[in-house]
């Protein structure tokens, strides 16, 4: 070619290369937006929680009237985009929505069954923190535990309100990224009749009385995952001690005899106390207990902070083997609030645990030792209530079976007999070091498992936790030992007592 030409065709594709340099690229042209996810993609529950921010407060003023059950609300949820948002979903159930706000200004929403789908004005950029108002209104609906006919959820009461329950609770009387995988901190404002009295998790504010109404504050400084979350409201007589610099609130229904259950919850700082040797530093920044006298309630629940106690539980008198709930639901601030299951289908992880807890504990008070109340729920037949299903995926109806209690606190144990003592206390320390505040996995557990102890345990928890039947004795059956308090307290548990921590 001419240099003439060469030179021409240099000069052109300098220009082509200007002109490319100038045109706006898909880049410059400014990000994509795109809806976040209706759920977290739990197999269980796959509506349950939304995808594409990370909330990190929840501020709820609420006014609640017994009288009509009616529920007034503003929930300002302060979050965090994990992705570039056209659009967001909050989880609500039953409750009307009267406004929605998106950092102050106006944002249109539907509803479409519990999912309340909210789209700003303008788009949110990943990485950005937001802020949502949300005004609502409304009777809060009862839920029933999955698998059973009991009540949950928001319960409501002959003057006022129990709030309890799992999977799904808040949805019912606030607008919530409903999955254990988002936790968040929580400040209340929560009005009610003056006479009243309101507890909720974490630390009292104060109280202000005006026009016959009255408004109780209260705030959690640790973060909390919202089926934890209370607001319960009643006639209580109210207890406050303090414990370690930390304060003790113990509510009673007042329509409950004097020391009905005080022998019990009352011994919630000792409690405390022997599990923290077990289990390290209790890791919130106040304790306590609720026992509402609400017949369909039938369970007890380990709302942060403060545990709920149905009734049911206690009987006047001075009985310790009502110990061992409190010793349960205590032993859930560790496992189940601490670390959350990543997913519903991991729940032997919470229960398990809470159940070993009271074994120990019945140890502590001489009563029995795990190995005695392994080996008696070991020798029961097949057709015992807990074998069956295998407790590492029970499914939705058989969430809170025997088995996952009863069979998860055995896989437990026998994890602690098949590595040994020293192993075994580590694996249960590092456990609850590694994943504070999060989420942990079956598969997770077994990893670590096997890292400390230096054994191969896929076959263990494969038996105990996967496969029908009665899996080997992990000392062997002959070694078999039992004893008249483990026999009184496995007849307990086989008699039928009420759900523990559910």
């Amino acid at each position: 070619m001419h240099r003439k030409q060469i030179r021409a065709v240099a000069v052109v594709a300098a220009g082509l290369l200007v002109a490319a340099l100038a045109a706006p690229s898909p880049a410059s042209a400014g990000p994509r937006f795109r809806p976040g996810a209706p759920g977290v993609g739990d197999a269980y529950y796959p509506t349950y929680g939304n995808g594409g921010y990370d909330v990190a407060h929840y501020d709820l003023d609420v006014r609640y009237d017994p009288a009509s059950d009616q529920l007034t609300g503003r929930a300002t949820i302060r979050a965090r985009a994990t992705q570039n948002l056209s659009s967001f979903n909050l989880d609500l159930v039953g409750l009307t929505v009267e406004s929605v706000k998106v950092d102050g200004r106006g944002a249109t929403f539907t509803r479409a069954g519990q999912e309340l789908t909210i789209r700003p004005r303008s788009g949110i950029r990943d990485g950005r923190v937001f802020t949502t108002e949300v005004r609502y209104h409304g009777v809060p609906e009862t839920f029933t535990l999955p698998g059973t006919p009991f009540e949950a959820g928001f319960m409501h009461t002959d003057d006022g309100a129990v709030i309890a329950g799992q999977p799904e609770v808040a949805a019912a009387w606030f607008p919530v990224n409903d999955h254990p995988r988002d936790r968040a901190t929580y400040s209340f404002a929560i009005t009610v009749p003056a006479g009243l009295e309101v507890i909720c998790n974490g630390l009292p504010r104060g109280n202000t009385t005006r026009g016959g109404w009255t408004t109780s504050r209260w705030v959690t400084k640790t973060p909390m995952i919202s089926y934890l979350v209370t607001a319960t409201i009643g006639e209580f007589d109210v207890d406050t001690t303090w414990h370690d610099g930390k304060p003790t609130i113990i509510a009673i229904d007042s329509d409950l005899p004097p020391g009905f259950a005080d022998d019990a919850v009352g011994r919630t700082d000792e409690i405390t106390d022997f599990l923290e040797t077990r289990f390290g530093p209790y890791p919130f920044e106040s304790n306590g207990a609720i026992v509402d006298d609400h017949p369909p309630l039938a369970f007890a629940l380990e709302n942060q902070t403060r545990s709920i106690y149905a009734a049911g539980w206690f009987a006047p008198g001075v009985d310790p083997s009502e110990t061992a709930v409190v010793a349960h639901e205590l032993a859930h601030q560790w496992f189940g609030d601490l670390v959350a299951v990543d997913r519903w289908q991991d729940i032997w992880l919470n229960e398990g645990f809470a159940t070993y807890a009271e074994w120990l504990w019945l140890e502590k008070l001489g009563t029995a030792t795990p190995q005695e109340i392994f080996d008696d729920f070991y020798a029961a037949p097949l057709t015992a209530p807990y074998w069956d299903p295998p407790p590492g995926d029970p499914g939705t109806d058989q969430l809170f079976d025997d088995s996952v209690y009863t069979r998860g606190g055995m896989t437990v144990h026998a994890l602690r007999v098949t590595v040994g003592e020293k192993a075994f206390w580590r694996i249960v320390r590092a456990w609850l070091d590694k994943n504070r505040f999060a989420t942990g996995s079956t598969a997770e557990f077994i990893a670590l498992s096997e890292r400390i102890s230096g054994k191969q345990l896929d076959g263990l928890f494969d038996a105990w936790l996967n496969q029908p039947g009665k899996p080997p004795h992990p000392g062997g059956a002959a070694t078999l030992k039992t004893s008249v308090g483990a026999n009184a307290y496995v007849d307990r548990v086989r008699a039928g007592r009420h759900l523990h921590g559910s």
